[in-house]
């Protein structure tokens, strides 16, 4: 049995040691987040395919999830489920919707932090309707307007995506419209639209202690809603994780990573682990 002054020198060091490992699993909050959500396609169809050369360099480039999920079909729902931790009770695309419980923007406010959501084809900053004139933005796919208590230039088009990325809000999100998703255009449109926007992002975001989340809705109906997800940037292990995550998953780990309240469901999910490096 050791000493107790042997035992009163090494509890410090072992202290020490366990306070380390337990902090390496948690990364520092990063500079800027940007979450992409693309449309309809199940992560059979999309992992591996000759479609989107683009969508599978950044799954080798990041953490690859395997066993990622919607919540439900169809859009609205997922995109209510991703920013306010609840599908509202909505089971179909219909618009308008207003709710007052509590959401992403609202969470990351609380701590001083900032949101935008940037949506392809928008026609104006703080749109309210529930599309545009040539069908291209839909609302479904858009829920800052369904919370008033969000404020009004939360809600930008893509046009407004700042060329400085370190002008990006703390989060973002970034919807392409309805051909640029995936939802009415092909895997391959989406896969060169994806590059062409977003690439100076993601490589930028390497050397700023910053985030890309590329995700999808829901899939297409053939793989029981498992879809793509990929984190990559500053501070990521590049590899393929199995851990099961959803929607709600993807948001508890947003407040997590800056310490703002979990909304909705969220707060019973587990948040995303296993992919950081040491801080």
């Amino acid at each position: 049995m050791p000493a107790p002054n042997l035992i009163r020198r090494l509890t410090p060091l072992l202290f020490a040691c366990c306070s380390a490992a337990a902090t390496a699993a948690v990364p520092q909050p990063p500079a800027h987040v940007v979450l992409v959500i693309e449309e309809n396609r199940s992560f059979q169809t999309l992992i591996g395919s000759s479609a989107a050369p683009y969508i599978n360099q950044l799954a080798q480039q990041g953490a690859l999830f395997t066993d990622s999920h919607a919540v439900t079909h169809p859009s609205e729902p997922n995109y209510l489920a991703l920013f306010s931790g609840d599908t509202q009770g909505v089971t179909d695309d219909s618009c308008p919707h207003r709710y007052s419980t509590p959401e992403l923007a609202g969470a990351l406010a609380a701590r001083k932090l900032s949101f935008a959501i940037y949506s392809e084809d928008l026609p104006q900053a703080d749109f309210t309707g529930c599309g545009s004139d040539n069908k291209l933005y839909r609302r479904k796919h858009n829920p800052v307007p369904d919370f008033p208590a969000v404020p009004a230039a939360a809600n930008q088009p893509f046009s407004a995506f700042p060329a400085d990325y370190a002008k990006l809000p703390t989060v973002a999100w970034v919807v392409p419209d309805q051909f640029n998703d995936m939802h009415d255009g092909s895997v391959a449109q989406a896969d060169t639209w994806l590059k062409q926007n977003l690439d100076g992002y993601i490589r930028w975001a390497e050397q700023h202690h910053s985030l890309l989340i590329l995700t999808w809705d829901e899939d297409d109906g053939t793989e029981g809603n498992r879809i793509v997800t990929i984190v990559l940037g500053e501070g990521i292990k590049p590899g393929r994780y199995p851990q099961s995550i959803d929607h709600y998953s993807v948001l508890r780990t947003l407040t997590d990573l800056y310490g703002a309240k979990p909304v909705g469901h969220a707060a019973q999910a587990t948040p995303i682990t296993g992919i950081w490096n040491k801080p």
